[in-house]
């Protein structure tokens, strides 16, 4: 509005101040009306005016799309990039990291640039603002101009802001791939980095998964989310590692290094702990030949190994697959026995229920008959029912209500050594000792037991006929379970008569039952007696083996025994009027109640004598032909097909005497089988003897290791 000074009659330039001020303080007039403007006073601006401050300049706080998911605009915030002072913000984070998209040169069309990728560590400041300042971020060509979310890599740390429904994983988002490269035959396996030094919380060698070697990468799925980065490094590899190299990954193995062990093994030397647990690796991740394995198998065979390397191997192994974990109260109960197989073998079946019956918990991983010997599980299925297949969670109810379960090896448990005894049966190395010992072990290291017992045959029908080799089997199981922690006490045993009385499936389960009554042969309820005392000595439950064998002895005296077993059959499957009859019935009962064979055939003595040994390999041979037992794993077998002695060792026997009743399903005997069994018997003219105890000895632990 213009002020009408000349009113005032003079030139507002001659008038002095205070005469002007007053005309400006007055009325003025607009074509010929009065309006009244008010004095002017000096007031405080509204905000900040650049012009006044030094410096280049922007210093605004604006409400600006970027650094937000989704462009959420609702809250003021900073701007990205400032060449001047930075202003406070009321929010704790306003740098771009991980979690923030901020491209570089935002226009009013979106940015003008790549994402920002990180290339330094953006780690806690003790400043105010965590806004990163130029040259912090080196843009890369894209070819998007917006983008719905943050970057989804970076190299520094994440150190805030971290949620998991982000879909930027940055460092601790990494899905960490098999450690020997992609399956597909001729893709190069990216990136090729390597690993700089060790974690030391948590060894490599324990889990392979927390640090993976070189070479040795999928592509890494952004979608999934992990609390623990990879451990990178841009170093790179300059020349393949030797034995004094500190390697990076585990052992920095490759495939291709599988023929140098080979070799190495084969001319007599031995392997590292790392290239130990990389051939299982290979095994477990199908990157080894099946070649390659049978060859491994049979340089061990030839050349051997020592406890190290055993032990190492034992280890691998047992850390292939799940590990069961039960509850804290349990570790001094935990408790299992394991026998390296033989013809009528029928302990487990006994002693199971009446350690449960003595307080113990034994959580029993047994398997199926192979070539002569037969198998626990085997001879379990032969009643109607009865269900070897648990989950770790429900074996740890069966231990809760039961205290004993005998179940099989699923393939989370140990899937390495399966492939590796498969492997074994058919490149003649099942009579390897550290093959042997780190396949026993492996299976029962993943129980978590607090003591076992290992049954080691030797005879005519075991897996080693001479009683030294054995006592050698025997004392590598002991120093390698003690070096992983684990008492274990080994039993040598004689298996060149049959243990007990019957041999096959549901005959050996009738033999059990009157054991578990009170009664049965003394060469077996001698053997469960013995090794249940080892146990409860080694777990800490008597103060002497003597004190162990006689409680194990009340249990299957008082009936206690039977019970847990009875309790067993109902909780794994068996119906409960079965259960009650099997347990609680006549023999002549159980007997219709299980499967037997349509035929019945009589072997009599050929002459006179005093009964010296029945060989148990020719009756398991001919057993094995009549169909009790299987040449491959997997084939069927005839439960009801078994035989039973009717003369023991040491008893004087007549000509023409019965003293063999061979059970089958097919026609009758052919003259070879007879002759074979007729063989089996030897007669001798020496006086009538007791029945001797198959148990010879016991390889103890270390002294340190006893309780």
């Amino acid at each position: 509005m213009p002020l009408m000074v000349n009113t005032l009659g003079r030139s507002a330039r001659a008038r002095p101040l205070a005469v002007v001020l007053q005309a400006l303080s007055a009325p003025a007039r607009v074509m010929g009306s009065d309006y009244w403007v008010g004095p002017w006073r000096p007031h405080r601006p509204r905000g900040p005016i650049a012009a006044l401050y030094r410096g280049p300049g922007p210093k605004y706080k604006l409400p600006p799309n970027t650094g937000y998911i989704l462009h959420d605009p609702s809250r003021p915030r900073a701007p990205a990039y400032t060449f001047g002072a930075r202003l406070p913000t009321q929010q704790s984070t306003c740098g771009p990291g991980p979690s923030h998209l901020v491209p570089a040169r935002m226009t009013a069309r979106g940015p003008d640039s790549a994402p920002a990728y990180s290339i330094c560590g953006r780690l806690r400041h003790s400043a105010p603002f965590r806004t990163p300042g130029p040259g912090r971020y080196f843009p890369e060509r894209a070819g998007n101009a917006t983008y719905p979310s943050a970057p989804r890599h970076t190299i520094a740390p994440r150190n805030w802001g971290v949620r998991a429904e982000q879909q930027s994983p940055g460092p601790g988002a990494y899905s960490v791939p098999a450690l020997l490269g992609p399956r597909v035959v001729g893709k190069v396996s990216a990136p090729t980095y390597s690993i700089y030094g060790r974690s030391t919380v948590g060894s490599c060698f324990q889990d392979l998964s927390k640090t993976p070697g070189p070479c040795a990468y999928h592509v890494v799925n952004p979608g999934v989310y992990k609390t623990r980065a990879p451990q990178f490094t841009m170093l790179a590899r300059t020349s393949l590692p030797q034995d004094s190299t500190l390697k990076p990954g585990p052992a920095a193995y490759h495939v291709d290094q599988l023929p140098e062990l080979i070799r190495r093994k084969r001319d007599g030397g031995r392997l590292s702990e790392e290239e130990i647990w990389g051939f299982v690796r290979a095994v477990v991740e199908g990157s080894a030949q099946g070649a390659q394995i049978g060859a491994m198998l049979m340089a061990i065979r030839l050349q051997g190994m020592d406890l190290e390397e055993t032990s190492a191997l034992t280890l691998a192994l047992a850390r292939s697959g799940q590990q069961l974990e039960w509850p804290e109260a349990w570790h001094q109960q935990l408790v299992d026995k394991h026998s390296t197989g033989g013809v009528g073998d029928k302990v487990s079946l006994i002693l199971a229920p009446a350690l449960a019956a003595c307080g113990c918990k034994v959580p029993m991983i047994s398997g199926r008959g192979l070539g002569h010997t037969g198998g626990t599980l085997d001879k379990l299925e032969s009643i109607p029912g009865f269900n070897v297949i648990q989950s770790p969670q429900q074996m740890q109810v069966l231990l809760e209500q039961v205290g004993c379960c005998i179940v099989g090896q699923s393939k989370e448990l140990v899937p390495a050594d399966g492939i590796l005894y498969a492997a074994r049966d058919v490149t003649a190395t099942v009579d390897s000792l550290p093959l042997i010992t780190a396949s026993i072990l492996s299976k029962k290291a993943v129980e978590g037991l607090s003591a076992l017992v290992i049954d080691v045959k030797f005879g005519g029908a075991a897996v080693f006929p001479d009683q030294e080799q054995a006592r050698e089997l025997a004392r590598a199981l002991v120093n390698v379970g003690a070096g992983l922690g684990l008492r274990v006490a080994a039993a040598l045993t004689a298996m060149d008569n049959p243990l007990g009385r019957n041999v096959g499936h549901t005959l050996e389960v009738e033999e059990a039952l009157l054991c578990l009554d009170g009664t049965g042969p003394p060469d077996l309820r001698d053997l469960v007696t013995r090794l249940g005392g080892v146990l409860l000595w080694l777990s800490g439950h008597v103060g002497n083996q003597a004190q162990g064998t006689a409680r194990v002895a009340a249990a299957l005296d008082d009936g206690s025994a039977r019970r847990r077993f009875e309790q067993m059959l109902v909780a794994q499957g068996v119906d409960s009027n079965l259960a009650r009859s099997l347990c609680f019935g006549t023999p002549a009962q159980r007997r219709q109640l299980l499967p037997h064979a349509r035929e019945q055939e009589e072997l009599l003595a050929p002459a006179a004598g005093t009964v010296e040994r029945v060989q148990a390999l020719p009756l398991a041979l001919v057993l094995h032909e009549l169909g009790a037992g299987r040449s491959r794993a997997g084939e069927p077998i005839r439960l009801g097909v078994g035989a039973e002695l009717l003369v023991h060792v040491g008893q004087s026997l007549s000509r023409g005497t019965p003293w063999l009743r061979v059970h089958l399903d097919g026609p009758a005997l052919t003259d070879s089988q007879r002759r074979a069994l007729q063989g089996a018997l030897v007669l001798s003219d020496r006086a009538p003897f007791p029945t001797p105890s198959p148990f010879a000895e016991l390889v103890l632990p270390p002294t340190a290791a006893q309780p």
